[in-house]
């Protein structure tokens, strides 16, 4: 019985894989057929990046969403040349939950992203980027435990602070913490911002806007 139960286990992880890739080839085909060009403001991420309105929230048609549910830092890099190749006049990355989660080391984030920006620095220099912050979670005051993530407050910490200080010094690069915006006195994700500890709320998405309103101007 008990091999039976781990053979299920087994099956559901590796079909929840396969979604997950299908999503993820799904998502960048069709942003592959959607050119980005010159005034264009991107958002980059993962699902956190994808749950959010963008252009919506900041009343601007050139704001575009090309955040992936479940993507992660060496698969970002995997899918970055139809953006650079249009050139955006400002690009906002948010990076590293999902890597994190499944025990990749902040200094890989922090190194993917460095390949990041050294290629726009070779390829699209005037692209003015904002590498912004992880977000905290919280395991404790939500019903819903995305437990792989919630378990790693620490070492999303560690990265935010690599990720700040690869941004030192670099040209058309700011680092913009998010974090404090949504962080509460415990340490975690405001549970006012979230419903499962890891993905925002629209209040949430809210406070993210207001750290980063006066950038996307």
């Amino acid at each position: 019985m008990k091999k039976i139960v781990l053979l299920a286990a087994a099956l559901l992880a590796a079909a929840a894989s396969f979604a997950q890739s299908e999503y993820n080839y799904q998502k960048r085909s069709l942003f592959e057929q959607l050119p980005i060009r010159g005034n264009d403001i991107v958002f980059l991420g993962n699902s956190i990046t994808d749950g959010g309105e963008w252009a919506e929230l900041f009343n601007n048609r050139h704001v575009k969403n090309r955040g992936i549910s479940a993507d992660r830092s060496g698969w970002l890099l995997d899918r970055l040349d139809p953006i650079i190749n249009g050139h955006p006049k400002k690009l906002f990355l948010m990076i590293g939950t999902n890597d994190l989660a499944v025990g990749i080391a902040p200094e890989e984030v922090a190194a993917n992203v460095e390949k990041l920006l050294d290629r726009f620095a070779e390829e699209s220099p005037w692209t003015k980027i904002y590498v912004q912050s992880i977000l905290p979670v919280n395991g404790v005051d939500t019903k819903a435990k995305p437990k792989n993530h919630w378990k790693k407050g620490a070492e999303i910490i560690e990265t935010n602070k690599l990720l700040e200080t690869l941004c030192e010094g670099r040209k058309n690069v700011m680092y913009v913490d998010v974090y404090s915006a949504l962080v509460d006195e415990k340490g975690m994700l405001d549970k006012q911002y979230t419903n499962d500890g890891l993905h925002l709320m629209g209040e949430g998405y809210l406070a993210w806007k207001t750290v980063i309103e006066k950038f996307v101007r």
